[in-house]
């Protein structure tokens, strides 16, 4: 399985769509909060290099934010991401 990150703050309806279609798919996720954290987000930052949440990263590949994520999974590509199958 493919190991996921989003970064995620609690008021944003944004991350919560994206954790919804992640959980509709029962995968698992580590999610990292940015709420109240400046270095966590200056983290998320760098390595995102953007500045909104949700963040999404699978097998340290930026995926990007939720428009980005559902884009994914209505090109059909998701699935096979998640599963450990795309090519890199």
């Amino acid at each position: 399985m493919a190991e996921i990150t989003i970064y995620t703050s609690s008021l944003c309806g944004y991350c919560h769509r994206a954790k919804g279609l992640l959980d509709s798919k029962s995968v698992s996720y580590n999610e990292i909060s940015v709420d109240g954290e400046p270095t966590i987000r200056q983290e998320m930052m760098q390595r995102a290099r953007q500045r909104t949440v949700p963040q999404i990263f699978i097998d340290d590949q930026h995926i990007g934010g939720c428009d980005d994520l559902y884009q994914l999974e209505r090109a059909g590509e998701l699935d096979p991401m998640l599963s450990n199958n795309s090519t890199k």
